[in-house]
């Protein structure tokens, strides 16, 4: 069932099938995740805004009338809610450029348990820290908006769902993409 489209995977969370409601868990988290972060919300914010996110699905799941746009439901619903959030906490401070590797649980992508953590510990590990740690050097370098869309990048299943999340053009994302990497390679490179 990891190869069903999201929609059909609504259609059979509706009839209670809760294979489904996992798999849809497994495949948008990462997203909302990485939303919430781009709010600079803390772990325990983030995990609420998820939390409520999920939530919102649950008690509308009944009521959704195209279940191919429930991702960007997701991240829309996300969005707002990290945005309540933050706004209720005060807090205005960015977010790490790679909170994405400390997703609190272990995702499974494309077979591969815990594709999206980094695993501390090992010789290896320590090399790829440094690495990561430059490039979130530079990360932070880049104007906000190439930080989100590239954080993102790396978590995203699909440019319509990067689109609702950052609220731009799904036609846009490719060339932002490009200019962002290409700033990025010139940070690195100096």
């Amino acid at each position: 069932m990891a190869d069903v489209e999201s929609g059909e995977l609504v259609v059979r969370a509706r009839l209670g099938d809760s294979a489904a409601w996992g798999l849809l868990v497994d495949r948008h988290a990462p997203l909302l995740w990485a939303i919430a972060r781009s709010c600079g919300l803390d772990d325990a914010d983030c995990g609420d805004v998820v939390q409520t996110t999920w939530l919102r699905l649950v008690e509308r799941i009944d009521v959704v009338r195209d279940p191919q746009a429930v991702p960007q439901w997701l991240a829309v619903t996300a969005r707002r809610e990290a945005v309540l959030l933050a706004g209720r906490r005060g807090r205005e401070a960015p977010a790490d450029p790679l909170c994405f590797t400390d997703v609190p649980r272990p995702i499974t992508r494309n077979g591969v348990s815990g594709a999206y953590r980094f695993v501390s510990g090992t010789e290896d590990t320590a090399l790829a820290r440094e690495q990561i740690g430059r490039v979130g050097e530079a990360l932070r370098t880049l104007p906000r908006r190439c930080q989100n869309l590239l954080r993102m990048l790396a978590l995203a299943h699909s440019y319509s769902e990067l689109a609702a999340a950052l609220d731009i053009p799904v036609g846009s994302i490719g060339s932002a993409r490009t200019r962002c990497l290409a700033q990025l390679r010139r940070r690195l490179a100096t």
